[in-house]
């Protein structure tokens, strides 16, 4: 696969913070956020890359458009597990392991008037094994 396939969430994703206080606050209402999550990106998915199925293992490039800079990167970037996982419900990806996703990166900016997470998934040879 030399192809790049890219899709946008539009807004700000839960951060481990909020995710955090979730899981104290009633263990139920992690989970239904972390549904809510996956739900929303896979429904961007399915509309923006439409029947794309990825055997390849891949590199994936997140850029993370933040309102503003109140929170810390690594707290938004934990999000990358709810695209992750769901990459893997939308049949994207077979697995989100370490022989279907070999790296990823992460970029930060602001953008007040538009946050949104753009997502890039690109090929890479599998190394290190």
């Amino acid at each position: 696969m030399n192809k790049q396939y890219k899709f946008t969430i539009p807004g700000t994703l839960p951060g481990l913070n909020e995710y955090i206080n979730a899981e104290r606050g009633n263990r139920y209402q992690a989970a239904k956020m972390k549904r809510q999550a996956e739900d929303k990106i896979v429904m961007c998915i399915w509309e923006q890359m439409p029947g794309v199925e990825i055997s390849e293992p891949v590199h994936i490039v997140y850029h993370w458009y933040e309102p503003n800079k109140r929170r810390d990167k690594d707290n938004i970037a934990f999000a990358k597990k709810f695209v992750q996982d769901a990459l893997v419900k939308a049949g994207v990806i077979s697995n989100d392991g370490w022989g279907e996703i070999v790296s990823f990166s992460d970029e930060f900016r602001v953008d007040k008037s538009n946050p949104r997470v753009e997502v890039v998934i690109g090929s890479k040879e599998k190394g290190g094994e």
